[in-house]
């Protein structure tokens, strides 16, 4: 599949995208099956970072609905393109998550384009996401609540810290989105530690739900449960994940950023 270099004509690449989204719609339906789960529960979350607007366009007609960035700059371009590209329906039909680590100052941005933020993990920045918001909200950026899901950090050791809330911290943190004006808390988002063999990281899932559930004692509406990627997704399936983040199994390799 087409990474950096040369790239494919532009049918070659729709057919390209085309033939790995049905193989990873097949391992979501028989990681379903294995775990007795309804395929139409999960919510595919494609990761377009680094790949052109063009292979967005291809794969919102492949019936890709929510699409997924980790940089603002990257994010906002290519949602500005796509409101050229699509029809208002199509537009509509569209969710944006934003995934990446967010730094406060870009808030106001992300609340212009994003439905969803999906890596909230410290109060300043919701403070700051709840005041974008509402600013966009004033200015007729958008019509809704923006939906939030709290980052957790499951690393330890020298790798802790690096993104998400410490799990003993997650449900302050989502009482205070909770509590915000122009927020909706949606649930619960985390990225399994690196190098763990598969019980390990369906241990790690585990843990993941076990916090979202407590959350959603408190706030019965954050029921996502926002984990697994193209490496690891039918642990996260069986652990009982909501919502797949999927990228190079989707793509290819990515693109090297210039």
């Amino acid at each position: 599949m087409t990474g950096s270099g040369e790239q494919p004509d532009d049918e070659t690449r729709r057919q390209e995208l085309g033939a790995a989204l049905d193989a990873v719609r097949d391992r979501i339906q028989r990681a379903c099956r294995g775990a007795g789960r309804d395929a139409g529960a999960l919510t595919l979350v494609t990761v377009t970072k680094f790949f052109p607007v063009t292979d967005v366009a291809h794969l919102i007609r492949l019936g890709v609905r929510d699409i997924a960035e980790n940089k603002d700059q990257e994010a906002s371009a290519k949602a500005a393109e796509l409101a050229e590209l699509l029809t208002p329906e199509a537009r509509g039909e569209l969710t944006w998550h934003f995934v990446g680590q967010l730094q406060t100052n870009k808030a106001r941005s992300v609340a212009r384009y994003a439905d969803v933020v999906q890596s909230v993990d410290r109060p300043k920045l919701v403070r700051a996401l709840d005041r974008a918001a509402g600013a966009a909200i004033e200015a007729g950026e958008r019509t809704t609540y923006l939906g939030v899901t709290v980052q957790l950090d499951l690393e330890e050791g020298e790798h802790a810290g690096r993104g998400g809330v410490l799990p003993d911290e997650a449900a302050g943190l989502a009482d205070l989105v909770a509590e915000s004006a122009h927020l909706d808390l949606l649930g619960v988002m985390a990225v399994a530690p690196a190098d763990l063999d598969p019980e390990g990281t369906r241990a790690a899932f585990d843990r993941v739900v076990e916090i979202g559930q407590r959350i959603a004692t408190t706030h019965p509406g954050a029921t996502w449960r926002s984990m697994g990627m193209s490496g690891d997704l039918e642990q996260a399936i069986a652990a009982g994940a909501t919502h797949l983040r999927v990228g190079s199994a989707i793509l290819g390799t990515r693109p090297t950023p210039r």
